[in-house]
């Protein structure tokens, strides 16, 4: 972060965070907040969850000191956390009547399209040039979920939200189908106020709704039961406990999200990089199961899908087509991979041929 060139002191710094809020609504953010840098009850919150092990293999959660909780740690300097709203939600999928789809595949909606890292890196680093070419130099770093960062947290602060029973930054005008990215600054602009309370109320849709009873209480997620979690993040075999109740998500899981009222509220974004690809949006199972490494990696170039990687995609394919209907596609899908040279692959096809009674 370099040192700014000129005094903060000649900055009319209330009008300067009015267009900041302009200029991030011009590059196509939906919301635009700043926090202060005082994470307060949220540090002690991220402390629990690490300690009762709801982090299940995600040891980078842990793994930064205190630069998660403290941004002046992380980013030397920063004062103030700009925090950004952009919406994803592709139009009308149809995806909440893929899962009563056994055949289909489910994927995460923030996944259908390309991968947002880099669009909404390169709109918030135009943000930061944008107020470099206002003021001049001044310090700053821009993040989308690629650093040790409470993001819900600060967006919280921000005024962005509150943080749902399922863990998810809530909006009342939109719902949760929204990336966040931060750009931390060693500007002292005014702080907006904090989102104080919650709307909620008695509602608790999201913790009924998850299929492996992933939450633990309101506002608790135990990550080592969360669908998410198990078709991206865990690099091992799923536990066969689980594997019944993960019916047909190979990546990813949005019931908490279309289950919850606020969602109504969502609204269509304009991107169009977030559109679905390849017709991810209603392919099927058996199809994408047949699909050889080199198709999975072009048909997923510039996709979250990625992240997985093929074996694992494959491992997650294996459960879905284990909970299908015993079709004969199926079941031919299943036997070509039967063999496959991975322990990972052929430990998850057994499991579903077994249950098909083959």
């Amino acid at each position: 972060m370099p040192c700014p060139s000129m005094s903060v002191h000649s900055l009319d710094l209330a009008a300067l965070a009015l267009s900041v809020k302009d200029w991030g609504q011009a590059l196509g953010f939906s919301h635009v907040g700043i926090a202060g840098i005082d994470l307060g009850e949220h540090e002690h919150h991220l402390r629990r969850w690490l300690d009762a092990g709801h982090h299940g293999d995600m040891e980078y959660m842990g793994a930064h000191g205190n630069k998660r909780s403290y941004p002046a740690e992380l980013v030397p300097g920063t004062v103030r956390v700009i925090s950004l709203r952009m919406d994803y939600l592709p139009g009308d999928t149809a995806m909440a009547q893929r899962l009563a789809q056994p055949e289909k595949a489910y994927i995460s909606r923030y996944a259908l399209g390309r991968d947002y890292h880099k669009l909404v890196r390169k709109r918030v680093q135009h943000l930061a040039e944008r107020i470099q070419a206002e003021i001049g130099p001044f310090g700053f770093r821009a993040f989308v979920d690629s650093a040790p960062v409470l993001e819900k947290a600060l967006a919280q602060q921000a005024g962005l939200g509150w943080i749902g029973k399922n863990t998810l930054l809530l909006n009342r005008k939109a719902g949760s189908y929204f990336f966040l990215a931060e750009l931390f600054v060693d500007l002292p602009l005014p702080v907006d106020e904090a989102q104080a309370t919650e709307h909620c109320g008695r509602c608790q849709a999201c913790l009924d709704i998850c299929p492996t009873q992933a939450f633990v209480g309101p506002y608790q997620l135990d990550a080592r039961r969360c669908i998410s979690y198990l078709t991206i993040e865990l690099k091992t075999a799923i536990p066969v406990e689980l594997r019944p109740l993960i019916g047909n998500r190979v990546f990813g899981c949005d019931d908490c999200q279309i289950t919850c009222p606020w969602n109504r509220f969502a609204r269509p974004t304009a991107e169009s990089d977030f559109m679905p690809r390849h017709g991810l949006e209603n392919a099927d199972l058996a199809a994408l199961f047949l699909w050889d490494e080199a198709t999975f990696l072009s048909r997923t170039e510039g996709s979250p899908l990625r992240r997985a990687g093929y074996e694992r995609w494959l491992r997650n394919l294996a459960v879905g087509l284990g909970n299908a209907p015993s079709t004969i596609p199926v079941l031919e899908a299943l036997q070509a991979r039967r063999d496959h040279p991975s322990d990972l692959v052929r430990e998850h096809v057994a499991w579903a041929l077994e249950r098909h009674g083959v």
